[in-house]
């Protein structure tokens, strides 16, 4: 045996040469390597050649040809569509959810009040107007003409019906008009989601008031049923000229109620919808008419009503409404709506005003003034007139401030301060009766100066001596100057406030010629404690205040009055009134039978004309002037005035029965004395000398003179008659 080596270790390696295999061979070969062959193996696989990969392509071409085609080319729309759609689906949600979280809770939500409305009523309970932020009051959908609703949902919201808040028809539909004419034409909201916008939502066009208005839309669907909704947006949507909903709208155009709206008159309101400042029929009437009969056109086409019906109103003419409301009783509306807040504090529910007017006299007032100005304004270069008419206890029947409400609202029978002229005279020879004058009571009617003033007649002539009566029958100035002297300016400034006169008067002399300014309503007034036995007034309008289930909010009471006119003095007064109708410078006020006394008034340059006069059943003003002051042409308190008092007391006294004047003054004729001849004097035909002539008139007068020359020099007698002696005048 041979002898063994030490054994020698073999590392193993795989860079060595390969070498024959043996039995303690113990390298891992290629073929070992599942792995890395397995790999190998394909890559050799798939490396083809270039003939083959020719064949494979077309080969697979082949073969989409066959699954291709339209209905592939279709398979692939709709899965990119469902995909798109998914996900636009996915991003509207999101975008609503986003929106939705910036509104309040639904449970919180709740119709607004409609802002409260000031229902006006004549005496009689006939409706004067509707004051407010609406203009207008809220009217069950069963009480308007059926017009207005066929024509609204016709042309804003044909499918109003069927929709449940949102109509995609009707949106798509508007869509696709808008773009195929390249700008806005239609609409595509329906009339649930123009209630949610007017109701909760700013009128901002951007998405976030789309998508909120798109909630509410669906809330207001699920919560009130389709009357209710389509009531609730007729009685809020804007008609432009300030009218909100359909009453405030028709009688704004059309002077009537909406439950009296005809076809054509439907039309008009309905496509005032598209742009209510635009197309208002007071400011085109003529784009109104238009949009009317685009209406009408799409009413037809609806079946809504027949080719008769459309023929018959597409007949309608343009017509230019007013810019505002029409009607002198707007004077009244006004004039009540300035002194409610005084009575109930603000505005804060809907309202029912009872009034004192009388509209029967309200409208024959409106009438006689505008008639009269149509018939002699250019003549005599008169514009405006004005008229108020009360009982003898201040309730106001009728009251105009102006020609037209629709051309001018300033009230000229309540704002307006014009100077009174001889209107105020009464006054005057009130303050002087109450001093101790009687209407027998002479002056001398000549020039005179009060300081460097220097009163003269309106028709420049002088009468010498006259009684008190004569002079305020003839409105003569210079007796009045002396009046105001004689008991002084501040006594007559006093009377005028006792009698109601609120005005700020100014004590001077010229006060007896009515120089200080007062409203049209305070001198009226001021004449109402002589047709009412002498007890003081306090003109009024508003007689009750109710909220809509008719609890009294606030009610007149009749004010403690007081005696501000004596019975000597009203009877006095009552008389000299009288006589300035029946034959002084009030002629044309003339009512006949009836007793009536009154006043004329002209100021300088005739820039003022008033008659203020009064029976025993009504007291009323009549003034006639312009606003900017320039003078008429030969008009006097006893020409346009006088006829037009006389023609509305007429009218408003037919079918009452007469009646006497308060007061009962007779008057008593003061003799004038003649020289007595002593016993065994014989009479004699001469002429008698200075010493024993009569006395004149005035010399017989025993009354203060006042501080200026009249006529001369007069010399101061003791009283001579008994009624000087009695009355001191």
């Amino acid at each position: 045996m041979a002898k063994r080596g030490k054994p020698r270790r073999i590392e193993p390696t795989f860079d060595a040469p390969a070498r024959k295999s043996g039995r303690g061979d113990m390298r891992v070969t290629a073929a070992d390597r599942a792995v890395a062959s397995s790999t190998k193996k394909r890559k050799t696989a798939k490396k083809p050649t270039k003939a083959g990969s020719a064949r494979r392509k077309q080969n697979k071409r082949k073969q989409t040809r066959k699954r291709g085609g339209f209905l592939g080319f279709l398979g692939g729309c709709i899965y990119w569509c469902f995909v798109i759609g998914l996900w636009g689906a996915i991003g509207i949600a999101g975008l609503v959810g986003y929106y939705a979280s910036k509104l309040p809770q639904s449970t919180s939500w709740a119709i607004p009040q409609r802002p409260p409305n000031a229902k006006i009523l004549s005496a009689g309970g006939t409706l004067i107007a509707n004051r407010g932020v609406t203009g207008g009051a809220a009217m069950r959908l069963d009480e308007m003409s059926p017009y207005i609703p066929m024509a609204v949902i016709a042309v804003e919201d044909r499918r109003y019906k069927y929709h449940f808040g949102f109509d995609p028809i009707g949106f798509t539909r508007a869509m696709i008009r808008n773009v195929m004419a390249q700008r806005l034409v239609e609409g595509g909201s329906t009339i649930t989601q123009q209630l949610a916008k007017n109701l909760f939502l700013k009128p901002s066009r951007t998405l976030e008031r789309k998508v909120q208005e798109l909630i509410i839309a669906l809330w207001l669907e699920n919560k009130y049923d389709k009357d209710e909704i389509l009531e609730l947006y007729l009685n809020r949507v804007y008609f432009g000229s300030g009218a909100y909903g359909v009453d405030a709208a028709s009688r704004r155009y059309f002077s009537k109620s909406a439950r009296d709206v005809n076809l054509a008159e439907a039309a008009l309101l309905a496509g005032l919808l598209k742009a209510p400042s635009k197309l208002s029929p007071a400011k085109n009437p003529q784009l109104a008419e238009a949009r009317a009969q685009v209406v009408l056109g799409t009413m037809r086409r609806a079946d809504f009503i027949t080719d008769r019906e459309a023929a018959k109103a597409l007949t309608m003419q343009a017509k230019k409404a007013k810019r505002f409301w029409s009607g002198s009783e707007h004077y009244v509306a006004d004039l009540v709506m300035k002194q409610l807040p005084d009575l109930i504090g603000e505005l804060r529910e809907d309202v029912v005003i009872d009034t004192t007017i009388n509209m029967s006299l309200q409208k024959q007032a409106s009438k006689v003034i505008a008639d009269t100005l149509s018939e002699s304004g250019k003549k005599r270069n008169v514009k405006q007139g004005a008229l108020v008419s009360m009982t003898p206890y201040g309730a106001v029947k009728a009251l105009v401030g102006g020609r037209e409400y629709a051309d001018s609202q300033f009230n000229r029978a309540t704002e307006a301060k014009r100077q009174p002229g001889s209107a105020f005279k009464p006054i005057v020879y009130l303050a002087a009766l109450e001093a101790g004058r009687t209407p027998q009571s002479v002056r001398q009617d000549a020039p005179i100066s009060i300081g460097n003033w220097k009163p003269v007649n309106y028709d420049r002539k002088y009468r010498g001596p006259v009684s008190l009566d004569t002079s305020l029958t003839k409105s003569l100035n210079t007796v009045a100057a002396q009046l105001v002297m004689e008991v002084g300016p501040g006594n007559v400034v006093k009377t005028a406030q006792r009698l109601g006169i609120k005005s700020k008067l100014t004590p001077n002399a010229s006060i007896a010629l009515g120089t200080s300014e007062v409203t049209l309503m305070e001198l009226t007034g001021a004449y109402a404690p002589f047709a009412n036995g002498g007890q003081s007034v306090f003109p009024y309008v508003i007689k009750r205040v109710t909220d809509l289930d008719g609890k009294v909010l606030y009610e007149r009471k009749s004010p403690q009055t007081n005696k501000v006119v004596r019975a000597r003095e009203l009877g006095m007064m009552n008389s000299m009134l009288a006589h300035v109708i029946s034959k002084g410078t009030g002629k044309k006020a003339n009512l006949g039978k009836r007793q009536a006394a009154g006043k004329t008034g002209t100021t300088q340059n005739s820039r003022d004309g008033l008659f203020v006069g009064y029976t025993a059943n009504l007291v009323t003003g009549v003034w006639y002037g312009n606003d900017d002051g320039k003078s008429m042409k030969k008009v006097t308190g006893g020409s346009l005035p006088a006829i037009t008092w006389q023609k509305y007391m007429a009218a408003a006294h037919e079918g009452i029965e007469l009646a006497s004047l308060p007061g009962n003054y007779q008057p008593e004729l003061a003799s004038i004395p003649t020289p007595q001849q002593s016993i065994g004097q014989t009479q004699s035909n001469e002429r008698p000398s200075d010493k024993t002539r009569r006395k004149s008139l005035s010399e017989i007068d025993g009354n203060p003179r006042p501080l200026a020359n009249v006529g001369g020099q007069q010399k101061r007698e003791k009283p001579r008659t008994i009624l000087d002696l009695i009355f001191g005048g």
